[in-house]
């Protein structure tokens, strides 16, 4: 039930992609997509009543929070923003060239 969220964010963003026409929308609902990934990614490492996975001597802790997904996260985070930079990149020279971002007037010139 808890990852609904992540589920109603990615559609959003695939609705976002599959919809508009305004390239600059499409970009950010490429980032929203990323995020519901890695809202879920988070959400399967998490463990209720679950300790850090930091050991401490003289302590023992019967459950940890899995670090794993924390450490795919931040990677994916990092090549998210590498993949958004390289969008709004090529987003900006369409725009130099053609002088809109509206994907439907770029097809229309084809040039």
């Amino acid at each position: 039930m808890v990852y609904i969220l992540p589920i109603i964010l990615f559609l959003v963003g695939l609705f976002g992609v599959l919809v508009k026409r305004n390239l600059i929308k499409i970009i950010i609902s490429v980032s929203i997509m990323d995020y519901a990934l890695f809202l879920l990614l988070a959400m399967i490492g998490y463990r209720s009543e679950a300790m850090p996975p930091i050991e401490v001597k003289g302590i023992e802790y019967v459950k940890f929070v899995d670090p794993l997904p924390q450490a795919l996260v931040l990677t994916a985070i990092v090549i998210g923003l590498a993949t958004t930079a390289l969008l709004v990149g090529i987003a900006i020279r369409i725009y130099q060239k053609y002088g809109t971002f509206d994907i439907e007037k770029i097809r229309k010139l084809k040039g």
